[in-house]
């Protein structure tokens, strides 16, 4: 990184000093290191965000200027945080310093952003260099789909002939090939081999889905990472785009993939100002094409390269430290660590074994509410399981009793149907080009079908002009709605881009009664579009407004959510994988039985079965306080009740018998005590035979 900065000089090292105090030896180590490659491998609960906080704050100290450091993560909210612990740390050590040095410390903004917010906001700058049209629209999941379906039925690959994957399963496939780098034929083979038949359907439908995405003018996630990488791998504009930035720093390192891991090492050819931050043992993302080789090669892309790892834990007691600490040691390949804590006391993990399922919900629900009686409030606790289906009997137990808890999954507020109804007549006037919004508002008039939108929005790609729409003719159903529907085009695309509330009041006006006749309980969806048009006035413009609503959408729900909650306090239920970040006082992994920790949809391989171990270790060290694991003995080949087949299942792999003297081994129904024996038995062999002989004597 050449920044023309010397060494500190004596009167700056308070400035220095300021910011390093409140660090322990490794953080301190890791916020000062150099310009040469560096890697942070942050164990869990070792205070990752800080240390990457205060390193971003140590280079502005150093003289970085802000605009050139580019933060990187994988949510908006993560990057927010960093950004306003920065801030906060460099406005207090301003707060001593005096003049042009205090200015120089809070002047200027960090780029700080998700991969694809990052991409998205680099393409507006420099796509037209590459031919990539200004006014480009982003495809969201669900956009990306209907996509893909319309390029399948129009090669006629869903006929009746012999099935073909859905719409879903082919964008699934494309984007591993994208995201991973893997070749079709390879992932077909390792990931979907159902699918091995129809790999000539799915190279021409891809190269139909890539024709259409050109045409319309739209870009996928997948597009923003590698139009990204284009860009930075170009002769002439790789050194432009890079040259914006000294140093790049890189949140959750362990969930990139083999596109992302490219474009950290273009941005940076020689490493220099590279600071990756991750845990290997929390590289729990391979089904999104991330890849745990990505932080443990970073010593082999970056040759310089320095590793720091921190392991002083700010989360949990040692005893669950101590349990966690063996899970992962098993891992056939990692960075050793072992964490530890300051924290005194604290119970062995319980390792309870159950009967069943039912008598699991029981054993859980019975010590949630007695922490709840102990004081600790139901927010506290956490239910961890490794697929979403495997809380149903837990579920049914806590309804039973009158527990309040929501349950970490579902749909995001701009997945909604209705939602996305209303942002895609501004997605229209954004871009006439795109096809998706184009035939999902038109869809929305009573009336058109998919014949007559296909031919509309065939027609105003053709003219990019809403005013080729004017006077056109349109089924009888429609005639009545058709002028006001394009006079609100019309207003739309010539609307100031910076009145987003205002379009959104217009298209929110007209869409309102085609909602309240398309949905049941309209009132609940209506009250959502008030909530986004209100959304909308925190935006500058309407392009800002899509490309956000895209990239990292609200997570509100509306009439998914169900009736409000009477109770303010309730119990947190999640699957494993949206549990990563976060930390309760109790957690209760359930279901620890080999076939689902871990799940025997993911043993194929070895890689598998080491994904599945860092996926357990990251639900048992959510735990602050207090950790239970739970394992049935019996499943029942159907639900609650309604069968008497059952099959016998093993306690997980991940806890060998070695290890449980690291827990607290129990089971959840003891034995009858004395007192129930005490009664004498009167039936014996022979009296019970004798009942027997009756019948034919």
């Amino acid at each position: 990184m050449s920044t023309g900065v010397s060494a500190p000089a004596t009167a700056e090292q308070a400035v220095f000093e300021t910011i390093l105090r409140d660090l322990n030896p490794g953080q301190r180590a890791a916020t000062s290191h150099g310009d040469t490659p560096l890697l942070i491998v942050a164990g869990a609960g070792t205070g990752k965000t800080a240390t990457l906080a205060h390193r971003v704050a140590y280079l502005i100290a150093r003289g970085v200027p802000p605009g050139r450091i580019l933060l990187l993560t994988f949510t908006r909210r993560a990057a927010s945080e960093m950004l306003r612990r920065t801030d906060a740390l460099l406005r207090s050590v301003a707060a001593d310093a005096e003049g042009s040095a205090a200015r120089a410390l809070t002047d200027g903004h960090v780029w700080g952003g998700t991969f694809h917010a990052i991409a998205t906001r680099l393409l507006r700058m420099h796509g037209e260099s590459i031919g990539l049209p200004p006014g480009f629209t982003v495809l969201d999941r669900s956009d990306a789909e209907d996509l893909m379906h319309a390029v399948r039925t129009g090669l006629d690959l869903g006929g009746t002939r012999r099935r073909f994957p859905q719409k879903g399963t082919c964008l699934d496939i494309y984007s591993r090939c994208v995201n991973a780098a893997e070749p079709l034929a390879h992932v077909l083979e390792t990931r979907y081999p159902w699918c091995r038949d129809d790999a000539d359907g799915l190279k021409a439908l891809f190269a139909g889905y890539v024709e259409r995405k050109e045409a319309n003018h739209v870009l996928d996630y997948d597009d923003l990472l590698l139009f990204w990488r284009g860009m930075l791998a170009d002769p002439a504009l790789g050194p432009v785009v890079r040259g914006r930035f000294d140093a790049v720093l890189v949140d959750e390192y362990q969930d990139t993939n083999a596109l992302q891991a490219d474009i950290v090492a273009l941005l940076r050819p020689d490493g220099s100002g590279v600071t990756a931050v991750g845990d290997d043992a929390q590289a729990i993302y391979g089904f999104r094409a991330a890849t745990v080789r990505n932080i443990l090669d970073f010593p082999t892309r970056f040759p310089d390269a320095t590793v720091l790892t921190l392991e002083r834990n700010y989360r949990s007691t040692q005893p669950i430290l101590d349990a966690t600490n063996a899970v992962i040691s098993q891992a056939a390949e990692r960075y050793e660590k072992d964490l530890f804590t300051d924290r005194q006391g604290g119970a062995l993990p319980a390792l309870v074994t159950c009967r069943d399922e039912n008598e699991q919900a029981d054993y859980v629900v019975e010590r949630v509410l007695g922490h709840r009686e102990q004081g600790m409030s139901l927010k506290d606790q956490a239910v961890l399981f490794r697929a979403a289906h495997h809380s149903a009997v837990l579920e049914l137990e806590l309804e039973r009793r009158g527990v309040p808890f929501v349950k970490y999954g579902g749909l995001k507020f701009v997945e909604m149907a209705h939602v996305k109804d209303l942002v895609a007549f501004l997605r229209l006037a954004e871009n006439p080009h795109d096809s998706v919004a184009a035939l999902r508002v038109l869809g929305l008039l009573p009336g058109i079908g998919p014949r007559t939108a296909g031919t509309l929005a065939a027609t105003l790609a053709e003219g990019t002009d809403f005013e080729s729409w004017v006077g056109r003719d349109v089924p009888s159903a429609t005639s009545v709605l058709w002028p006001d529907f394009v006079a609100l085009m019309r207003t739309l695309a010539s609307a100031p881009a910076s009145d987003v509330a205002g379009q959104l009041h217009a298209a929110r006006a007209f869409y309102a009664p085609l909602a309240e006749h398309r949905y049941d309980n309209a009132s609940a969806r209506l009250a959502d579009l008030e909530q986004v048009e209100a959304l909308g006035t925190r935006f500058a413009d309407r392009t800002r407004f899509l490309t956000d609503l895209t990239l990292d959408g609200p997570h509100w729900t509306g009439d998914f959510a169900g009736p409000p909650l009477l109770d303010e306090d309730y119990l947190i239920l999640s699957t494993m994988h949206s549990a990563k970040g976060l930390e309760w006082r109790a957690v209760y992994v359930i279901h620890a039985a080999d076939g689902n920790i871990p799940s025997d949809m993911a043993t194929g391989d070895a890689a598998e079965i080491e994904e599945e171990r860092r996926l357990f270790y990251v639900a048992c060290t959510r735990a602050r306080d207090v950790l239970y694991v739970t394992h049935p003995l019996r499943y029942y080949a159907v639900g609650r009740g309604r069968s008497d087949s059952y099959g016998y299942a093993l306690r997980t792999r991940f806890i060998p018998d070695r290890m449980l003297p690291l827990f607290e081994a129990s089971q959840a129904a003891p034995d009858a005590s004395p007192a129930d024996e005490a009664a004498p038995v009167v039936a014996t062999t022979a009296s019970i035979r004798a009942m027997g002989s009756a019948m034919w004597e």
